[in-house]
Parts: C-alpha cells; structure tokens; sequence
C-alpha cells in the first residue's frame, strides 16, 4: 500500500479512505478485469457464445497478465465477477446441459483459457515469426542429442523452426476440441463421472 501511495503522491492512509486493504485493492482491480471480458448470452448458439467469452477472457488476460493467478481464488467476488459466472452457467443450462455437466463444462473452459494464458505470458517469443527463429536458434544446440531426443528434434526443427507457432490458432484448436467434445457429450446426454 505504501509503494501505491508513492506512485500516486499520496499519504498511504489516504488509500483507507477508499480500500480497507491490499485484498480489498485486489478484489477491486480483478472485478475490473471480469468487467472487461464479454460474457454469453443464454439462449443463444451456445458454442459462439462460449467460444466469444473464451476469446474475450483471453484478450482481458492479455492485457492484465497479472491478473491470470489472481481471477478464480478470490473469496470475495464483485459484481462483475458474479455476472460473468452467472451468464456462463446460465449460457450451459440453457444448452441442455445437466448441473453436473455444466460444472464439467466449466471446468474444462476455464483451466484451458487460464492455462493457455499463463503459458501465453510466460513465453519470450511472442509472433511466429520469432518462435521459427528461436526453434532455429535451438536446433543448434539439440543437434548434437539427435539420439537422446528425436522427437523434440523432429517437431522444433521439422515444424516450428519452419512454421512458428501461433497462439491464436493453437488457442482456437484446444477451444475447438473442447467445445466439440462437450456437443458430442450434449448430445448424447453422457454422464461424465
């Protein structure tokens, strides 16, 4: 709190005034980061709508990389956060799913979206542009492990030193696979135990 009241020139007992403490500051700066991401629409086609929040989750997340350990074990929730829950679990029942398929299904959204944005964050290479050239880069030290490691050697040098990687399109891929898989379970009104 100190160190905030510093760069905002103020006496730290002034924050007070305003948040009861750093978790309350917290609290505050995460229910602004869930006021930023679009959530679905019940009634709608629910995989675009699911797929919209997915995409809006992960812009969010991409512009508050701090926020990716801080968005789902906050005990205390804000208006924003409760609406976004609400609007996701809402979006699933009115699909059709079963309470317990719609914890499943949510599940399974957020620890991939979550997931893939912390692993997004952690990344130096950002284009896939700069993965090629650094899967290049890499291929000449994993050149001489040919032996000890030929599938590493195959997919770093035989297709990301060529190709890159591209975070949208591996991100849309895992979503599709998710939301494919949980039609097909919709479908066929599966009990996943």
């Amino acid at each position: 709190m100190r160190k905030l009241a510093k760069a905002l020139d103020v006496e730290a007992m002034s924050l007070y005034n305003h948040v009861a403490n750093k978790d309350d500051l917290l609290d505050g700066m995460v229910d602004l980061v869930f006021s930023e991401i679009e959530p679905p629409v019940p009634g709608g086609d629910w995989k675009a709508e699911l797929r919209k929040r997915a995409l809006s989750t992960r812009a969010a997340l991409a512009r508050h990389p701090w926020a990716i350990g801080e968005m789902e074990g906050r005990t205390s929730h804000g208006a924003s956060n409760l609406r976004l829950h609400d609007a996701v679990l809402g979006c699933l029942r009115a699909a059709g799913f079963s309470l317990e398929m719609t914890v499943h299904a949510y599940s399974v959204q957020d620890a991939y979206i979550y997931g893939f944005a912390l692993q997004e964050s952690d990344m130096s290479s950002k284009t896939p542009e700069d993965f090629a050239a650094e899967a290049r880069r890499q291929m000449r030290d994993y050149e001489a492990m040919l032996g000890e490691y030929p599938h590493l050697v195959e997919v770093v040098g035989g297709h990301v030193a060529k190709a890159g990687y591209d975070y949208d399109a591996e991100f849309l891929f895992g979503l599709n696979v998710i939301l494919d898989g949980l039609e097909r379970l919709l479908g066929g009104k599966a009990r996943v135990t």
